[in-house]
């Protein structure tokens, strides 16, 4: 874990729970794509950075998880490096109680906020155009999260965060969470006709083809949304219809999947719901779901 591995000749990724890209810009000087999921990754990646005399400049965060932001605060004191992250994105870096209170629709309880769930906030600016290196580029990949990107090398390496997940995760877990529906099946088609040399998923191996794992996400998405349909072929409510997705795909509850999960299924049901597939009726008080 935290090897560094070159992928070309300015490109790397440095192998952790969620890959951190690296970019050289010069002979001394480099960029970060994501800081790893804590301060003990920090320290990873300055020991990185250190062993090759290499002068940290920025961080790019793609989006605003934890896992991904959560280096930021310690390797910004050391370095006095600068953070960019997308709009909605910086909101949540700068205060990363957003995170865990979004998951949980309140003010959210002791256990929930934790490194997992809730980084270390750092000083971050909105990211755009004009503070990217010549040699990169952004590339919109909603869904997963609010205002997710990539980035894209002129060296033909695209960095694609977290908008696939490897087919082991997939079919251990099934439900990964999800944001908006339509828009991450919207990236998912957009990441199938992408051309690179090599692709960096954060949760997956890199590869030089990824149009079999984004369809193979795809498919998933779908069986998730035809059994929600068969669910509720029988009216029930939202706590009912989680539990039957647990039991079904055999998860094991807890404070970080029920709002994980939950989340992403509240936004399943949302795309069902718009898509005119499903519907909702409140009786005796209950919000309760049915198929159409």
């Amino acid at each position: 874990m935290y090897e560094l591995n070159q992928v070309s000749g300015n490109c790397f990724y440095i192998q952790s729970p969620a890959k951190i890209g690296l970019i050289k810009l010069n002979e001394q000087d480099v960029c970060l794509i994501d800081s790893g999921n804590d301060k003990e990754a920090g320290k990873k990646v300055r020991q990185i950075l250190e062993n090759n005399n290499w002068n940290l400049k920025a961080i790019y965060n793609t989006h605003s998880n934890a896992d991904h932001i959560g280096g930021n605060k310690y390797l910004q004191a050391q370095t006095g490096c600068k953070i960019y992250a997308p709009i909605i994105e910086s909101a949540f870096t700068k205060s990363p109680v957003l995170e865990p209170s979004f998951l949980y629709g309140g003010f959210p309880f002791s256990e929930l906020k934790h490194k997992f769930l809730m980084a270390q906030e750092s000083e971050v600016e909105v990211l755009t155009k004009d503070v990217l290196p010549e040699s990169m580029s952004k590339i919109d990949l909603k869904g997963h999260f609010f205002n997710m990107v990539g980035f894209e090398h002129s060296d033909g390496v695209i960095y694609l965060a977290d908008c696939l997940s490897s087919k082991n995760i997939l079919d251990k877990y099934k439900i990964t969470f999800i944001y908006d529906v339509q828009s991450y099946l919207e990236t998912l088609e957009k990441v199938k006709q992408m051309d690179a040399k090599i692709f960096i998923p954060s949760h997956s191996d890199a590869a030089d083809n990824i149009k079999e794992l984004a369809q193979y996400n795809i498919d998933t998405v779908n069986e998730i949304i035809h059994l929600i349909i068969n669910l509720l072929q029988a009216p029930m409510t939202f706590e009912k219809l989680l539990k039957s997705l647990f039991d079904y795909y055999k998860l094991q509850m807890s404070p970080e999947q029920f709002v994980l999960v939950g989340s992403t299924i509240r936004s399943y049901l949302s795309y069902l719901k718009d898509s005119g597939k499903i519907g909702f009726t409140f009786i005796a008080n209950e919000m309760t779901w049915s198929a159409l």
